[in-house]
C-alpha cells in the first residue's frame, strides 16, 4: 500500500508519523485551482493498487457494498465510470522538495482522514471536496476527487458537480483574523469546453485584492497569544471611563448652580441626545461588515471615501494624542492644589505641573508599551475606583451634615430643590456657554471604537457597549446634578458664626435661612462655598473625601491612557492605508497584537511638549471641535449611505434613522460653534485642507464607499431625466465614438478629439477584438479595466468600449447601435485615416469604407482624421514590450527609453528615443513602479532595460514626435476651416470649439468657401453675416472662385497611376469575365464608374493643389468630407478621393455632419 492510500489493510495498523509540517489548510487566491478532466478508464484502472497489486477494500467501500478490484463488478464499475468528471486539485503548499526526485514522503503527506487532507473542508458534506485519495505524481502533489463518489452532491443534487455550495470562506477578502479566502469554481471552469484551457482566475465585482492584501494572503494567520477584548472590558468600561472623567467630580456642581437643575439636566440631555445619535450612527455602520482597526478613521474612511476619512484620521489621531496631555494636565493639578494645600510645592505651581505631568506621561507610556492586556487591566482598576468614589457621593448624601452645614451642604432639602431647580446666571455666563463647558465630557463614546482591531467581535461589542456606556453615564450625571442640587446652597461662608435660629431673620428669605444659616453677606463679599463657589462640593458631600480624590485621579488617568492608546491604534490605521505616503513609517506594527510603537513613541512626545506648555485653554476647544468634527461625519455618513441606497447598505443593526443621523450632524455642527465659533472655523479649515490634499493626491483605493454609490445614483437619476427631454440645436454637442484601438497605441487621435470635447460631450474609445474568439474575449475582459484606468490616469475625460466581432466593419456596426445610454449617445464617428491602403487587403478597405456608409446609415456625423507621419504607434509600444521583457535577463548593457503616455500595466508605452546608459536609480524607479501594480501617468518615464542598443530609423522617430503634437502649447497659428458644404455645420462648430481650449486659443479661424470669380465679394460678406450671427470669430474669409479649375496633368497623371492596380478594365475582358470579376471583388474601379465621376475626380485633386497652396502651414485643417454615392462608387476609388484630397498636408479632419443644425443664431 502506497502513501497516501485512502486506507489501510485491514487489521494493519499504521505506523506512528513524525510531527506533521505545518502548511496552509488550502492553498490561497492566487494558487488554488480545479483541473476538470473526463474519467474515460474503467474503474479497474483506477483502483489498481501499485505494482499491479489490488489494495483492500476500506471501511468506506464496504458500507456502499463496492466490491475490492479484480472481481467480477470491476468491468460495471468501469462503464459507470466512463463520462464522469475527475476534479484534480493541486496543492502547491504539498510540493517535494527541490531536486528530491520523487514524490512525497510520507513525513510530507497530510494525515489521512483528517480535515488537512481535505484541504480545510470539513467532511459534512458542506464542499466540494469529498472522500479522495492522495496520489504522488511527478513532482507536484496531486488531490484526484471522484465527484461522483461525494455521496453529499450526489445525494442532494443527484447528480455529480464541481459547483461549490454557499460558504464564508468564498467571500473573504484575506486570511488576515477570519480565516482564509477560498476560491470558488470561475464560470470558465463549469462552463468551458473540457479540452480547452479556462480564463485565467480572477476577482469579479472589485473584489482585486490590494498589494498588502495579497501579500497577507501568503501566509496562514496564528493567533496564539493575540488579545482580544469582549463588549464589557473592551467598550464599555473604555467609553464609561472616557466619559466620567474630571467634569463629574469637579465642574458638574458649578454647572447646578449657574443653570439651576432643570437646565442642567436639560444640559445633560441635550449632550446625550447627541452623543446617543452619534452612537446609533455608530452602530448601523460597525454592523454593516467587518470592522477593523482605526476607530472613528476606518468607520469614515470606509463610508465616506479617503478623503474625508484621511482628514478626519489625522486630526482625530492628533486631538487625541492631545488629549492625553489635557487629561494629565489636569491629574498634575489636583496634585498641585493638595501640594498647596499642605504646603509642599517642589518648585512653583506651573513647574510642579510640568514634573508631575512629565512623570505621570512617562509611567502611562510604560504601560501601554507592555501591551494592551496590561493596558486593559489598568482601565479595570481604575473603574473600580471611579465607582467606589461615585458611591461614596451617594453615601454621603445620606449622613448627617451637621458640621458641613456653614459649607452649605444640609442633605435632602425640598426648600434647596425649588431654590435651586430655577437657573442664576452669574457673570456673563449663559445657557450655551455653560452647554459648551459640559459637553466636552461628552466625547468619550468612541473610546471603544477606537480600538476595534482589538475587539473579538466588534460589530457586537461596538454598539451593545457604547450605548450602554451612554446610558449609565447619563444616569449618573443627570442622578448627581439633581443631588447635588437638593442637598447645596448655591453660597455660603463657610462660618459656624452665621448660624441662626430658623424663621428668626427678617429680611432673609432664601433657603438657608429656612435651614438655619444665613449667608446673606455672599451678596456683596464673595463667598468660598457652596454650588456657584467650590469646585469640590462632591468632597463636602461625600463620606468619605480622599475618595472623591482618588476618582479625580482615576478618571483623569483613564481618560488619558485611554486616549494614549487611541492615537497610535488610529494613525497606524491611517499610515496603513497611506493616505499620506511620508507617514507610511508608522503603519509598522509589533508583537502578536501588531501594536503600534512608533506611534506611541509619537504620541508620547505631542502629550510631553503639550504637558511642557502646561497652559491648554486655548487648544483645549479646538480638540473637543475636532472630537465633534469626527461625530459630525459618522452621522452624516449613516445618512449618506442610506441616500444612496446601496444594496451593500445593509447594517444589522435596525433601530437607525437617516434622517435622525443627518440631524446629528447638524446638532454635531452647532455644538462647535457653541463652545468656540472660532475653533470650529479653523477646525472646518483645517478638514477642509486636508479634504482638498488627499482629492489631489488621489490614493488608489477602493473602498466602496457611499460616495461612489451615490455618484451612481445621481448620474442614474440624471442620465433618466435626460431620456426625457427632446434634443435642441443650442444643446448640441459632439459626442464621438472614436475608434482607436487600444487608447495608448494612439496618442495623437485621441488627444486631438478630446481636444474639442473635454468638458463638453461625450468620448468613447471603440476597440474591435478579432480573431479567435476565446482569446478576444480573454483580452476584452482585461483590456476593459486596464483601458480605463489608462484614459483617467492620463486624464482623458473618455469611456473604452470593447467588442467583439469577425472584422472592424462588424464591430463598429456594434458600437454604432449600442454604446451609449439614453441620450448620452455618440453622433460622430471618428477614426483616422488608414494609411496602408494600397498596401492593405482590399477586403479591409472594403470594410474602412463601408464602415463611413454605415455610420451614415445611423444617421452619423463622420470625421476622418489624417496625420502625415500616421498615428499608430503599437509597433514602438511592442518594441519597448520586447526590451521590458529583455530587462529581466542580465546583460551588461542599459538602456533607457524615454516614454510617453506609459501603460504600465499593458506595457505599452511609445518610445521618444534610445541611448545606452548605466542608471540605477531609473532602474531603482522602474522596479518601485511594478511592485506597486500601478499605471504610470508621468509624461515621460525612463525605464531601463538590458539587451542590445535599437535605434529608431527617421520615420519611426517622426512618427514619435507626431504622436505627442497635440499635447503642446499650439501658439499663435492658423485653424483653417474649408467649409464646401452646408453638412449642418459640425465642419464649423469643431474648429470653434477648439479655439476655446487652452492649447488653441491663440489659434485664429481662417474660412474657404466655395464661389463664383464674378461674386467673390458677396460671397465673402454673405459668409461673414453668418458666421456673426453664430457668434463664431474668424480672421478671414477666402472664397475659391477657381476651384472647378482642371488640376495639372502631373496630379491627374499621378492620381491614374495610383486607382491602376484597382481598375477592372472591364473593356479588356469578356463581359462574363468582368462581372464575375466584378461580383467577386466589388471594390474594383470599373471604366463606367470612373468616367461618370470624372469631374468629381478632377474636384478633388483640384482642391488638394489649392489646400497645398492656401494652407500648407496651417496648425489644423478642417474640411468637408466627399460622400460618394452608396452602391455606385467603389470603396477604391472613395479611398482614392480622400488619398488625393488629403495628401502632403498639415493635419486634416475631414468633417461631415449629419446634415442635421447644430449651430443656430436663436435664443
Amino acid at each position: 500500500m502506497e502513501p497516501g492510500s485512502p486506507s489501510s489493510p485491514a487489521g494493519e495498523q499504521p505506523p506512528a508519523a513524525p510531527p506533521e509540517p505545518v502548511v496552509p489548510l488550502r492553498p490561497v487566491a492566487s494558487q488554488s485551482r480545479f483541473q476538470v478532466d473526463l474519467v474515460t478508464e474503467g474503474a479497474a484502472g483506477a483502483a489498481e493498487g501499485p505494482k499491479g497489486r489490488s489494495p483492500s477494500p476500506s471501511p468506506e467501500q464496504e458500507d456502499q457494498g463496492i466490491a475490492p478490484p479484480g472481481d467480477e463488478s470491476t468491468a460495471a464499475a468501469a462503464e459507470e465510470a466512463k463520462g464522469r468528471f475527475r476534479v484534480n486539485f493541486v496543492d502547491p503548499a504539498w510540493e517535494e522538495p527541490a531536486g528530491s526526485g520523487c514524490g512525497v514522503s510520507p513525513q510530507q503527506a497530510p494525515p489521512q482522514g483528517s480535515e488537512a487532507a481535505m484541504n480545510g473542508y470539513p467532511q459534512n458534506g458542506d464542499t466540494l471536496l469529498s472522500e479522495g485519495s492522495l496520489q504522488s505524481a511527478g513532482t507536484t502533489t496531486h488531490h484526484y476527487y471522484d465527484t461522483h463518489s461525494n455521496t453529499y452532491y450526489l445525494r442532494t443534487f443527484g447528480h455529480n458537480t464541481i459547483d461549490a455550495v454557499p460558504r464564508i470562506d468564498h467571500y473573504r477578502n484575506t486570511v488576515a483574523q477570519l480565516g482564509e479566502k477560498l476560491i470558488r469554481p470561475s464560470l470558465a471552469e463549469l462552463h468551458d469546453e473540457l479540452d480547452k484551457e479556462p480564463f485565467e482566475d480572477g476577482y469579479a465585482n472589485g473584489e482585486e485584492a490590494s498589494p498588502a492584501e495579497e501579500a497577507v494572503s501568503k501566509h496562514v494567520v496564528d493567533n496564539k497569544g493575540v488579545v482580544k477584548f469582549g463588549w464589557v472590558k473592551g467598550v464599555l468600561v473604555r467609553c464609561m471611563l472616557n466619559i466620567w472623567g474630571v467634569m463629574l467630580f469637579i465642574r458638574l456642581t458649578w454647572i447646578v448652580g449657574h443653570a439651576g437643575i432643570g437646565l442642567a439636566v436639560l444640559v445633560i440631555g441635550m449632550a446625550t441626545v447627541v452623543t446617543t445619535i452619534t452612537g446609533l450612527s455608530t452602530s448601523a455602520i460597525t454592523t454593516n461588515g467587518f470592522v477593523r482597526g482605526g476607530g472613528a478613521y476606518y468607520l469614515i474612511s470606509r463610508s465616506l471615501g479617503p478623503e474625508f476619512g484621511g482628514a478626519i484620521g489625522l486630526i482625530f489621531a492628533f486631538a487625541n494624542a492631545v488629549a492625553v496631555a489635557m487629561y494629565v494636565v489636569g491629574f498634575a493639578e489636583t496634585v498641585r492644589d493638595l501640594l498647596v494645600e499642605h504646603n509642599a510645592l517642589m518648585i512653583d505651581e506651573v513647574n510642579d505641573i510640568r514634573i508631575i505631568g512629565t512623570i505621570t506621561v512617562v509611567i502611562l507610556f510604560g504601560i501601554s508599551v507592555a501591551g494592551m492586556e496590561w493596558e486593559a487591566k489598568a482601565q479595570v482598576v481604575l473603574l473600580g475606583i471611579l465607582l467606589i468614589a461615585i458611591g461614596n457621593f451617594a453615601v454621603g448624601t445620606f449622613i448627617p451634615a451637621h458640621d458641613k452645614r456653614a459649607k452649605g451642604f444640609f442633605n435632602y432639602q425640598s426648600e434647596i430643590f425649588y431654590e435651586n431647580f430655577g437657573p442664576d446666571f452669574r457673570e456673563g455666563e449663559s445657557f450655551f456657554s455653560v452647554f459648551a463647558i459640559f459637553f466636552p465630557a461628552a466625547t468619550g463614546i468612541l473610546a471603544g471604537a477606537n480600538i476595534s482591531g482589538d475587539l473579538a467581535d466588534p460589530q457586537l461589542a461596538i454598539p451593545k457597549g457604547t450605548l450602554l456606556a451612554i446610558l449609565i453615564t447619563t444616569i449618573v450625571y443627570a442622578g448627581a446634578a439633581v443631588v447635588a442640587g437638593s442637598c447645596v446652597v448655591r453660597d455660603a461662608t463657610g462660618n459656624l458664626t452665621d448660624a441662626i435660629i430658623s424663621g428668626t431673620a427678617t429680611n432673609c428669605t432664601n433657603a438657608a435661612c429656612k435651614l438655619g444659616f444665613n449667608f446673606s453677606s455672599c451678596a456683596t463679599t464673595p463667598c468660598s462655598y457652596g454650588l456657584m463657589n467650590n469646585f469640590q462640593v462632591m468632597s463636602l458631600i461625600s463620606g468619605f473625601g480622599p475618595l472623591i480624590t482618588a476618582g479625580i485621579f482615576s478618571a483623569t488617568l483613564s481618560s488619558a491612557l485611554a486616549s494614549l492608546v487611541s492615537a497610535p491604534k488610529i494613525f497606524q490605521a491611517l499610515c496603513k492605508d497611506n493616505i499620506y505616503p511620508g507617514l507610511h513609517v508608522f503603519s509598522v506594527g509589533y508583537g502578536k497584537n501588531n501594536e503600534p510603537l512608533r506611534g506611541y513613541v509619537l504620541t508620547f512626545f505631542i502629550g510631553l511638549g503639550f504637558i511642557l506648555i502646561a497652559e491648554l485653554n486655548v487648544i483645549a476647544p479646538i480638540i473637543s471641535n475636532f472630537f465633534l468634527a469626527s461625530y459630525a461625519l459618522i452621522n452624516f455618513s449613516v445618512f449618506h449611505a442610506s441616500l444612496a441606497k446601496s444594496p451593500g447598505w445593509r447594517p444589522a443593526f435596525r433601530w437607525y434613522n437617516m434622517w435622525i443621523s443627518l440631524l446629528g450632524a447638524i446638532l454635531c455642527c452647532g455644538v462647535m460653534f457653541v463652545i468656540n465659533w472660532w475653533a470650529a472655523l479653523l477646525t472646518n479649515v483645517i478638514v477642509l485642507g486636508l479634504y482638498i490634499y488627499v482629492t489631489y493626491k488621489k490614493p488608489d483605493v477602493n473602498w466602496g464607499s457611499s460616495t461612489q454609490a451615490l455618484t451612481y445614483l445621481i448620474a442614474l437619476q440624471h442620465a433618466i431625466r435626460l431620456t426625457g427631454v427632446e434634443d435642441h440645436v443650442k444643446n448640441f454637442r459632439p459626442q464621438c465614438l472614436l475608434m482607436t484601438g487600444a487608447p495608448p497605441s494612439r496618442p495623437a487621435l485621441l488627444h486631438l478629439v478630446h481636444a474639442f470635447t473635454k468638458n463638453v460631450g461625450l468620448v468613447v474609445c471603440g476597440h474591435v477584438h478579432t480573431g479567435p474568439r476565446r482569446q478576444a474575449l480573454k483580452e476584452i475582459a482585461t483590456d476593459q479595466a486596464k483601458y480605463q484606468r489608462w484614459l483617467i490616469k492620463n486624464k482623458m475625460k473618455a469611456f473604452y468600449a470593447p467588442v467583439y466581432a469577425e472584422d472592424l466593419r462588424e464591430g463598429t456596426q456594434f458600437l454604432l447601435q449600442a454604446v451609449g445610454l439614453g441620450r448620452m449617445r455618440p453622433n460622430t464617428l471618428v477614426f483616422g485615416f488608414k494609411k496602408d491602403w494600397h498596401q492593405a487587403l482590399m477586403k479591409d478597405v472594403d470594410n474602412y469604407i463601408n464602415t463611413i456608409h454605415d455610420a451614415f446609415d445611423c444617421q452619423y456625423g463622420v470625421v476622418v482624421i489624417r496625420l502625415k507621419e500616421g498615428f499608430n504607434i503599437s509597433h514602438l509600444q511592442a518594441q519597448e514590450e520586447l526590451c521590458t521583457s529583455q530587462e529581466k535577463s542580465a546583460q551588461p548593457k542599459d538602456i533607457v527609453v524615454n516614454l510617453e503616455h506609459s501603460d504600465a500595466d499593458s506595457s505599452k508605452p511609445s518610445s521618444k528615443s534610445v541611448s545606452e546608459t548605466n542608471s540605477p536609480a531609473a532602474s531603482q524607479d522602474q522596479k518601485d513602479e511594478e511592485d506597486d501594480g500601478k499605471a504610470s501617468t508621468q509624461p515621460l518615464l525612463k525605464k531601463e532595460v538590458r539587451g542590445s542598443s535599437v535605434p529608431l530609423n527617421m520615420n519611426d522617430q517622426k512618427l514619435l514626435q507626431a504622436s505627442s503634437r497635440f499635447q503642446k502649447q499650439q501658439g499663435k497659428g492658423t485653424i483653417d476651416v474649408w467649409w464646401l458644404f452646408d453638412d449642418g455645420g459640425l465642419t464649423l462648430l469643431i474648429p470653434y470649439l477648439l479655439t476655446t481650449k487652452k492649447k488653441w486659443k491663440d489659434c485664429k479661424i481662417r474660412v474657404f468657401i466655395g464661389g463664383k470669380i464674378n461674386r467673390i465679394d458677396h460671397d465673402r460678406r454673405t459668409m461673414a453675416t453668418l458666421l456673426s450671427k453664430f457668434r463664431i470669430d474668424f480672421s478671414d474669409i477666402t472664397v475659391l472662385g477657381d476651384m472647378n479649375t482642371k488640376p495639372s496633368k502631373d496630379n491627374i497623371a499621378a492620381f491614374e497611376e495610383m486607382i491602376e492596380p484597382f481598375r477592372l478594365h472591364e473593356d479588356d475582358r469578356e463581359q462574363e469575365a468582368s462581372e464575375k470579376m466584378k461580383a467577386e471583388e466589388p471594390w474594383r474601379i470599373t471604366d463606367n464608374e470612373l468616367e461618370i465621376y470624372r469631374m468629381k475626380t478632377y474636384r478633388q485633386i483640384r482642391l488638394n493643389e489649392l489646400l497645398r497652396e492656401n494652407s500648407s502651414t496651417a496648425n489644423l485643417i478642417v474640411m468637408s468630407l466627399p460622400v460618394a454615392r452608396k452602391g455606385a462608387v467603389s470603396s477604391a476609388l472613395y479611398m482614392a478621393w480622400i488619398e488625393t484630397l488629403s495628401k502632403d498636408l498639415p493635419p486634416i479632419l475631414l468633417v461631415r455632419g449629419n446634415h442635421q443644425s447644430v449651430l443656430t443664431f436663436y435664443s
